[in-house]
C-alpha cells in the first residue's frame, strides 16, 4: 500500500496518509490501532479505501499506547496536509477513547464533516499511561488530561484509584465478569466521587455535517450506551449545525467495528476477538455479529451519501 508518512517533530503530528488507488477527494482521518500503521489501523484503512476514501491514520506515538496531553492542534496540522492533497471533505473516525478523542477534535475544527465514534464517552478522559511501571499495564498519568489545546490541559474526569490500585482494580473487574479487560466499575465511581461538570463534558454542538454514535450496552469499559445518550440529551438542548443517528446495540462488546473491518484484521474468524476477550462475545455470538454487520451497514451508507 502506498503512504506517505508524517512525524510530530517535523510536521506537527504523527500520521501517515493513504491515498487511494482511485481519483479521490475526500479523506478519512482514522484514528484506529495503536499506531500509524499497525495491523488494526492498516485494516481500517483497506476497508476505508473500499469505500471510497483517502485515509490519514493518526496516533500519539510510535508504539505509544497511552493517551496524556495529546496536543489538539495535530489534527489541524492534518487537516492542512490533508487539504493540500486535494481532499474536499474531511471526516474522522475513532473506537473507544479515540472515539472519544474524534468528537472532540470534530468539536474544534470546522473543516470535519462527518464523525463516527465507536464506543465514545461524554466527557474528556483523565490522560493514561502504559509504561509497565511496578508491573501494571497502565496507570493514571496524574495531573494530566488526554487532550491540551495551546499547550493547557483540557478539563478532565479524574479516576477514583490511583496507580497501583488503578490497574488492579480494573484487573480485579475483568477476572470477576471473565473479560480480557473491564472498568466499567472504575468510570461509574469515578463519576460518583466527581460528578461530571460542564467544563468536561464535549461540545458535541459544536461539531460540523454528520456524527454517527456507535456503542453495546453489554460494552464492560465503561457504560457508552449511558454517554451516548447524554449527549443526545445534550444536542436536543442546544442549538447545533449537525444531523446526527444513535447506533446502540443490547450485544456488540467494546469491539463494535464494522464487520467488514473486523475481517480485515482477522481473516480467519472475524469474530474470535471479541469472544476471547469479553464473556458477551461468548454468550452472544450471533447477536455481536449482527450488530457488527448493522453497523457496516450504516457506515458505509453513511460514507456513500457523504
Amino acid at each position: 500500500m502506498q503512504r506517505e508518512y508524517f512525524s510530530a517533530e517535523k510536521d506537527g503530528f504523527f500520521g501517515a496518509y493513504f491515498p487511494n488507488p482511485n481519483a479521490i477527494d475526500r479523506c478519512m482521518i482514522a484514528l484506529l490501532g495503536d499506531d500509524i500503521d499497525d495491523r488494526m489501523a492498516v485494516s481500517g484503512v483497506k476497508w476505508l479505501q473500499s469505500r471510497n476514501c483517502n485515509v490519514m491514520t493518526m496516533a500519539p506515538g510510535k508504539k505509544d499506547y497511552g493517551h496524556h496531553s495529546y496536543p489538539l492542534e495535530r489534527f489541524e496540522k492534518a487537516i492542512g496536509v490533508i487539504k493540500q492533497r486535494g481532499n474536499r471533505k474531511i471526516g474522522i473516525v475513532g473506537g473507544s477513547t479515540t472515539g472519544m478523542m474524534a468528537l472532540v477534535a470534530a468539536s474544534y475544527y470546522r473543516d470535519i464533516s462527518l464523525t463516527i465514534a465507536m464506543t465514545p464517552c461524554d466527557f474528556i478522559m483523565e490522560g493514561f499511561v502504559r509504561d509497565g511501571k511496578d508491573g501494571m499495564k497502565e496507570r493514571p498519568a496524574d495531573g494530566e488530561s488526554t487532550v491540551t489545546v495551546g499547550g493547557k490541559p483540557l478539563p478532565y474526569l479524574p479516576y477514583a484509584y490511583r496507580h497501583p490500585e488503578y490497574w488492579q482494580m480494573i484487573q480485579r473487574e475483568a477476572k470477576a465478569g471473565g473479560d480480557m479487560v473491564a472498568s466499567r466499575k472504575l468510570f461509574e465511581e469515578s463519576e460518583r466521587l466527581h460528578p461530571v461538570r460542564e467544563e468536561e463534558k464535549i461540545k458535541v454542538e459544536n461539531i460540523q455535517g454528520r456524527i454517527l454514535f456507535v456503542g453495546a450496552e453489554d460494552d464492560v469499559l465503561w457504560d457508552t450506551c449511558k454517554f451516548i445518550r447524554r449527549m443526545d440529551e445534550r444536542l436536543k438542548a442546544l442549538p447545533h449545525a449537525s444531523e446526527y443517528e444513535l447506533a446502540l446495540y443490547p450485544h456488540g462488546t467494546h469491539f463494535v467495528f464494522p464487520e467488514g473491518m473486523l475481517r480485515k484484521m482477522l481473516p480467519v474468524g472475524s469474530g474470535l476477538l471479541t469472544r476471547a476477550a469479553f464473556r458477551a462475545g461468548r454468550q452472544y455470538p450471533k447477536e455481536c455479529r449482527e450488530a457488527r454487520m448493522d453497523i457496516d451497514a450504516r457506515v458505509t451508507r453513511l460514507l456513500q451519501s457523504w
